[in-house]
Protein backbone atom coordinates (compact mmCIF):
# COMPACT_ATOMS: atom_id res chain seq x y z
CA UNK A 1 0.00 0.00 0.00
CA UNK A 2 2.83 2.38 0.84
CA UNK A 3 4.47 1.89 -2.56
CA UNK A 4 1.22 2.71 -4.32
CA UNK A 5 0.83 5.92 -2.31
CA UNK A 6 4.43 6.90 -3.11
CA UNK A 7 3.74 6.40 -6.84
CA UNK A 8 0.58 8.54 -6.56
CA UNK A 9 2.56 11.28 -4.82
CA UNK A 10 5.21 11.14 -7.53
CA UNK A 11 2.59 11.31 -10.28
CA UNK A 12 0.95 14.31 -8.62
CA UNK A 13 4.31 16.10 -8.37
CA UNK A 14 5.06 15.40 -12.04
CA UNK A 15 1.64 16.77 -12.94
CA UNK A 16 2.45 19.98 -11.06
CA UNK A 17 5.60 20.32 -13.16
CA UNK A 18 3.55 19.84 -16.33
CA UNK A 19 1.09 22.53 -15.23
CA UNK A 20 3.93 24.97 -14.57
CA UNK A 21 5.52 24.14 -17.94
CA UNK A 22 2.19 24.69 -19.68
CA UNK A 23 1.72 28.06 -18.00
CA UNK A 24 5.24 29.19 -18.88
CA UNK A 25 4.85 28.05 -22.48
CA UNK A 26 1.54 29.90 -22.77
CA UNK A 27 3.26 33.09 -21.55
CA UNK A 28 6.09 32.60 -24.04
CA UNK A 29 3.60 32.14 -26.87
CA UNK A 30 1.50 35.11 -25.74
CA UNK A 31 4.53 37.41 -25.64
CA UNK A 32 5.73 36.06 -29.00
CA UNK A 33 9.00 34.71 -27.59
CA UNK A 34 8.38 31.31 -29.17
CA UNK A 35 6.38 30.65 -32.28
CA UNK A 36 3.84 27.85 -32.56
CA UNK A 37 4.61 27.53 -36.27
CA UNK A 38 7.79 25.73 -35.23
CA UNK A 39 7.11 21.96 -35.29
CA UNK A 40 8.97 21.27 -32.04
CA UNK A 41 7.20 24.05 -30.14
CA UNK A 42 3.84 22.98 -31.59
CA UNK A 43 4.36 19.36 -30.52
CA UNK A 44 5.27 20.43 -26.97
CA UNK A 45 2.30 22.82 -26.92
CA UNK A 46 -0.10 20.09 -28.09
CA UNK A 47 1.26 17.61 -25.54
CA UNK A 48 1.01 20.02 -22.61
CA UNK A 49 -2.43 21.15 -23.71
CA UNK A 50 -3.68 17.57 -24.02
CA UNK A 51 -2.33 16.68 -20.58
CA UNK A 52 -3.37 19.74 -18.59
CA UNK A 53 -6.54 21.00 -20.28
CA UNK A 54 -8.89 18.23 -19.02
CA UNK A 55 -8.07 19.18 -15.43
CA UNK A 56 -8.07 22.94 -16.01
CA UNK A 57 -11.31 23.16 -18.02
CA UNK A 58 -13.72 22.50 -15.11
CA UNK A 59 -11.90 25.07 -12.98
CA UNK A 60 -12.10 27.65 -15.77
CA UNK A 61 -15.86 27.08 -16.07
CA UNK A 62 -16.37 27.81 -12.37
CA UNK A 63 -14.10 30.87 -12.13
CA UNK A 64 -15.41 34.27 -13.14
CA UNK A 65 -13.80 36.13 -16.03
CA UNK A 66 -10.81 38.05 -14.66
CA UNK A 67 -10.04 39.97 -17.83
CA UNK A 68 -7.37 37.86 -19.45
CA UNK A 69 -5.74 36.61 -16.26
CA UNK A 70 -5.99 32.84 -15.91
CA UNK A 71 -5.54 31.69 -12.32
CA UNK A 72 -6.84 28.17 -12.92
CA UNK A 73 -3.31 26.64 -12.91
CA UNK A 74 -2.69 28.17 -9.49
CA UNK A 75 -5.95 26.77 -8.15
CA UNK A 76 -5.19 23.33 -9.60
CA UNK A 77 -1.69 23.34 -8.08
CA UNK A 78 -3.15 24.31 -4.69
CA UNK A 79 -5.67 21.48 -5.00
CA UNK A 80 -2.89 19.01 -5.83
CA UNK A 81 -0.84 20.21 -2.85
CA UNK A 82 -3.91 19.72 -0.65
CA UNK A 83 -4.33 16.15 -1.94
CA UNK A 84 -0.63 15.44 -1.41
CA UNK A 85 -0.86 16.75 2.15
CA UNK A 86 -3.86 14.54 2.83
CA UNK A 87 -2.00 11.50 1.54
CA UNK A 88 1.15 12.24 3.55
CA UNK A 89 -0.64 13.12 6.78
CA UNK A 90 -3.47 10.62 6.86
CA UNK A 91 -2.82 7.73 4.49
CA UNK A 92 0.93 7.17 4.61
CA UNK A 93 1.24 6.81 8.41
CA UNK A 94 -1.49 4.16 8.31
CA UNK A 95 0.19 2.26 5.46
CA UNK A 96 2.78 0.53 7.65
Amino acid sequence: MRALLEVILLALQLYVYLIVASAILSWLVAFNVVNTRNDFVRSIWNFLDAVTEPALRPIRRILPNLGGVDISPVILILLIIFIQKLIVDYLLPAAF
